[in-house]
């Protein structure tokens, strides 16, 4: 195979770009298939072989180690100076956890309490709301004991339900029980520490919460990694009065998107108990999803968050790299993972947003952050500035789906946008979206081998799953070249979307390619690889992680199967606000189209 020579970015011709549709080889393998597989990529020899067969039957070959790419390698996101956001409120992100909570809620909407309350008000479902909660405990004699009784009795539940859905791997209903009494005693006091007070909330298992260990949903991290303290993001919402319920079901070491766990058992979907959540942070969209809690916290490297909440139908807010501090994260030495939020309603994830915002000392230094800042949601500012809002759309790219169900859906809202608020709809071209992919394969790849590379070679690898062994023997067939290779390619990917950057303010796509997948009774217990429909669920997702950039999934109705389907929307460098703002659109242009889940805790009703 010759070499192949690109053009320096800049000559680089986009009138001329031809959309090339993903096509992925690989099989699909479940049971003993999947275990015969992996002993043959652990193989040395014949691994190798048959390893070197899939990256050039998949162009990765091509792409990385026959390609002479002009550009110089970006090791981690560098982002072009961009102008401030309009119509917005900037906070202070080195301020308390509860003083930007507070001008968040100051940003949104007056509060209505006859959406939920009144026994005559007639409406399509709805979930409770951070503030429904905050209502309920100043003024209806509801207490946060009373909610934790109740979810702790659902959590149970659903840990014996046939089939079981298990939520949590590390659950302390004693350490729960204290949390909500000294919440409770905070109310009768009159003195609830933020909007925040009593919001019961699960933190990914990746991600460090105090006393629980973080396995990341092995059976042996927690032997090696020791948790003496919460991570950043954590302490902020504990400092908040957030009632942090244990640490969650994910993807074994956050390398999968379906949310598939032999270990644990795997997450249901709460509108499909046949179906995946996705993933990695399969049972923080499941629980917010289910009713069971508002909002959760997970992590995002590949659509983490967003896939999940794609396919669970809640919102995944994945926030600029670097806006969220990292530390006490699993994943917290990587270029492409944030901490993010995952939550029923957009006015919950940006009250969430808020407390846990704020760059680590590293990452002020070297990224240069703008300000946070945060939409005022009200109208009339909220109206003009949705008015002026150009939204960038890439057929090809948009329709490159496998049911025409998500693109009519997403295609209805630009539809709606645009009829609404005046929105402009614009065509553009994102150029070598294959490179994008086999950059961000890449990336993640070699920087998760190269962290559990020491306890791999000290003999952890028989106790990971089989998926996870698979994936593993790929990311360690990537060498130094490719690495570097990929960095290359990722700074002309950057250059791409900063281009399209100068003609839209945000571009539009689906949230994943595929709605929820049926989980194969065989991968219950040995687990699955399905290559094809992982890259269904990430085509729409890599540019948020490979670039650092900010973006956000919003349900916006279902399949013709009844299954949930997300809108994405991608922003500029530090542009949280813009996305917010137009998420909170979206959701009350399709309010009326979410559909209760066959899965439901109506946790305030039900005190």
């Amino acid at each position: 195979m010759g070499k192949r020579v690109m053009l320096p970015v800049e000559q680089v011709d986009i009138a001329c770009v031809k959309y090339e549709p993903e096509v992925i080889h690989a099989p699909h393998l479940t049971g003993f298939a999947l275990k015969l597989f992996v002993w043959i990529v652990e193989t040395p020899l014949l691994g190798h072989a048959v390893i070197s067969f899939l990256k050039r039957s998949n162009k990765m070959t091509e792409m990385l180690r026959n390609t002479v790419i002009p550009e110089t390698p970006m090791f981690k996101p560098e982002f072009p100076s961009q102008d401030p956001e309009t119509s917005v409120l900037f906070i202070n992100e080195d301020g308390s956890a509860i003083q930007r909570v507070e001008l968040a809620l100051n940003c949104l909407p007056p509060y209505n309490p006859s959406l939920h309350w009144s026994e005559d008000f007639s409406c399509s479902f709805l979930y409770w709301t951070i503030r429904d909660y905050a209502h309920a405990y100043r003024s209806r004699g509801i207490t946060p004991s009373m909610v934790a009784e109740r979810i702790i009795l659902a959590i149970e539940e659903s840990n014996q339900k046939k089939p079981p859905s298990p939520l949590l791997i590390s659950f302390d209903a004693y350490d729960v029980r204290k949390q909500a009494a000294a919440s409770t005693r905070r109310f009768e006091d009159g003195n609830p520490l933020s909007i925040l007070d009593g919001i019961f909330m699960p933190i990914k298992d990746d991600i460090d919460c105090y006393p629980h260990p973080s396995k990341g949903a092995t059976t042996w991290f927690h032997n090696v990694r020791q948790v003496n303290e919460d991570a950043a993001c954590v302490s902020k919402l504990r400092s908040c009065g957030v009632i942090l319920v244990g640490k969650t079901n994910m993807h074994e070491l956050g390398l999968g998107t379906t949310g598939n766990n032999p270990h644990y058992g795997t997450a249901r979907n709460p509108h499909s108990t046949e179906r995946y959540t996705g993933g990695s942070s399969s049972a923080p969209a499941a629980i917010v999803s289910s009713g069971l809690c508002p909002a959760a916290l997970g992590t995002d490297g590949g659509g983490s968050i967003r896939i999940p909440s794609s396919l669970c139908g809640v919102v995944g807010l994945k926030t600029t790299y670097g806006r969220t501090d990292m530390k006490g994260a699993l994943c917290d030495s990587g270029s492409v993972e944030i901490i993010g939020t995952i939550a029923a309603t957009v006015e919950d994830a940006m009250l969430v947003y808020a407390a846990i915002l704020g760059s680590s000392g590293a990452d002020q230094i070297s990224l240069k952050p703008l300000s946070p800042c945060l939409p005022h949601l009200s109208p009339p500012d909220d109206r003009d500035a949705l008015g002026s809002l150009r939204l960038g759309k890439y057929s090809e790219w948009f329709n490159d789906v496998n049911s025409t169900d998500i693109s009519n859906k997403c295609d209805d809202v630009l539809h709606e946008l645009s009829k609404s608020y005046g929105c402009q709809t614009i065509e553009i071209i994102l150029p070598e979206l294959p490179e994008m992919r086999a950059a961000h394969l890449v990336s993640i790849g070699s920087e998760s081998a190269c962290s559990l590379n020491p306890d791999y070679e000290d003999g952890k690898r028989g106790k990971l799953s089989l998926e996870t062994r698979t994936n593993l023997a790929l990311f360690r067939s990537f060498s130094a070249a490719d690495y570097v290779a990929a960095q290359c390619l990722r700074r002309r990917i950057m250059h791409y979307h900063m281009e399209a950057f100068k003609k839209v303010d945000i571009i539009v796509t689906p949230t994943t390619g595929t709605t929820a997948p049926i989980i194969p009774p065989s991968a219950l217990t040995m687990g699955e690889t399905d290559m094809q429909t992982n890259g269904y669920l990430m085509r729409f997702i890599i540019a948020g992680n490979l670039l650092g950039l900010p973006a956000v999934s919003v349900p916006v109705g279902h399949d013709s199967q009844g299954l949930p389907i997300g809108i994405q929307f991608i922003g500029r460098p530090w542009c949280e606000a813009t996305i917010l703002r137009l998420a909170s659109a979206v959701e009350e242009l399709c309010a009326g189209l979410r559909k209760r889940p066959s899965t439901f805790y109506d946790i305030l009703k039900e005190v």
